[in-house]
């Protein structure tokens, strides 16, 4: 296992499988300046380490995290003057840095699964919002607070959450900031599914990143690519876009490997 240092999150290797935990447990994992520029770097760092195939995002203790530090809001309020031109171009350069941030997860390569456990909170559902699976435990607490703070969300979930629960569900949750349980979650889409506790949430997730840690890394990769154009295209567009991406990744001896060890029966072994 490999770990390498940072100061809101705790990131390891290890069988293919990285594990990027939110670290601020005390805080109640809140988003502060370290975790928005923390992130771009991890993931970036993710994109491009070849052993990484899965990425588990967590959050440390009793919650996945409440979202953006409420400091944070308040450094950048303070930093306005009298010049109302200068602060709108101020915040909005703000706002696209933080949105960045998130970008990174939902552009990255490799498969990111969320485990996510108490709250979930205002920025944190604008981050699981970029992720492409989401799994919690039973007392997990889902909310787009930012309502509740006089403000619309700004980071994600207005526009990737319709895509996730569909667009009246998105704008019942975002109009009113309620309270949304792990089983309404499962219900409505927004996560995959309900573990029974933590331990089994955890353990879950894990077999769930091994599993796709063992599938040949180009397909996965190329599955995903295809998944995320299509948000954005139509039909014929994407079928010409996998056409392209196939005639070259069929080359790959992903394939020859893949159809040996199905008619040997035995695991495949697939190369970095």
């Amino acid at each position: 296992m490999s770990t390498t240092p940072y100061q809101a999150f705790r990131v390891t290797l290890e069988d293919k499988i990285a594990h990027v935990a939110i670290n601020r447990p005390d805080k109640v994992n809140a988003m502060n300046a370290d975790f928005w520029r923390e992130i771009i770097e991890i993931f970036q760092w993710i994109d491009d380490t070849d052993d990484v195939r899965v990425v588990l995002l967590t959050g440390e203790g009793k919650h996945f995290s409440s979202g953006i530090d409420l400091q944070l809001l308040a450094q950048a309020a303070a930093g306005l003057g009298d010049d109302v031109g200068r602060n709108a171009d101020r915040l909005r350069r703000k706002i696209l840095a933080l949105q960045a941030s998130f970008n990174a997860v939902d552009a990255c390569r490799k498969p990111v699964i969320a485990a996510i456990q108490g709250y979930c909170l205002g920025g944190a559902i604008d981050l699981i919002s970029a992720c492409d699976m989401r799994y919690c435990s039973p007392d997990a607490q889902f909310s787009i607070k930012e309502i509740d703070m006089g403000m619309a969300a700004d980071v994600g979930t207005l526009q990737r959450l319709p895509r996730i629960i569909g667009d009246g569900l998105m704008r019942e949750l975002a109009y009113t900031g309620r309270m949304v349980d792990g089983e309404e979650a499962a219900r409505i889409g927004l996560v995959n599914r309900v573990f029974d506790s933590h331990e089994a949430l955890n353990e879950g997730v894990r077999a769930l990143a091994r599993q796709i840690a063992e599938k040949s890394p180009i397909a996965v990769r190329g599955t995903k690519e295809m998944i995320r154009y299509m948000r954005d295209h139509r039909v014929d567009d994407g079928l010409a876009h996998v056409a392209t991406w196939n005639a070259a990744m069929l080359q790959s001896a992903d394939l020859r490997v893949a159809m040996a060890a199905h008619m040997t029966k035995q695991k495949p072994d697939f190369a970095d």
